[in-house]
């Protein structure tokens, strides 16, 4: 391997490993609102959104 090919592939596991963080820091979050997929998400933003609008 490769000096280039060597830093490339550290590169690529941070990379992975931050996306593993972000991607596991999501689900903390979905589960703590009760939602559950995408579809979810967008309804309740709808949702706020109408009830926030309804009060201005």
């Amino acid at each position: 391997m490769t000096k280039q090919s060597h830093d490339h592939s550290i590169e690529e596991e941070y990379d992975d490993m931050e996306l593993l963080e972000h991607l596991e820091s999501l689900r903390e979050e979905m589960e703590e609102l009760g939602v559950r997929t995408l579809e979810e998400i967008q309804a309740r933003i709808e949702e706020l959104n109408r009830k926030l609008d309804a009060r201005h």
